[in-house]
């Protein structure tokens, strides 16, 4: 069995449609879904607000790459082209974690490397999964490790509903 997490997020066209796109395209396997949370972008690339949110699913013939490869071919549909680091995008599919499983593979680092100071990340998984971890440690004690305000800025929006 392979249960993975997996974030979500949109800073260009229709952002909304696009996360429909990437949960349509795990509703086999999904198991839950967060609420939909907007973030300032990360860098210092120009660009507009991301919507973000935490997909969990769950499927009993996935390897932890298959999760890499469907987030992939997602992101592909969606038209997102890969030309500046951090830079805007129709889609972006992350593998966060996929429980039990550590890996220092190149292509999918897991748990992946820079989660634990994301809390575009964590704040939408700790809205989904109260109990949620990330490795050994708490998701609710990542996020207090995290600059009060990197954490306000997330920004639940209650009027935005994926399912």
């Amino acid at each position: 069995m392979s249960s993975a997490v997996l974030s979500i997020g949109s800073n260009l066209g229709d952002r909304m449609a696009m996360l429909h796109l990437a949960v349509d395209a795990v509703r086999p396997w999904l198991v839950g879904v967060s609420p939909v949370f907007e973030t300032a972008p990360w860098g210092d690339v120009p660009q507009d607000d991301f919507l973000n949110a935490i997909l969990l699913v769950d499927d009993p013939d996935a390897a932890p790459q298959d999760w890499l490869e469907r987030g992939q071919a997602v992101e592909t549909a969606s038209g997102r082209v890969r030309e500046v680091r951090w830079g805007p995008r129709t889609l972006d599919v992350d593998v966060v974690d996929v429980p039990g499983v550590v890996s220092d593979d190149p292509l999918l680092t897991l748990p992946h490397p820079r989660a634990a100071e994301r809390a575009f990340v964590l704040v939408p998984w700790l809205a989904l999964d109260g109990d949620a971890t990330l490795g050994a440690r708490p998701v609710r004690d990542l996020i207090a490790a995290l600059d009060a305000d990197e954490v306000t800025g997330v920004r639940r929006r209650d009027d935005l509903v994926l399912a």
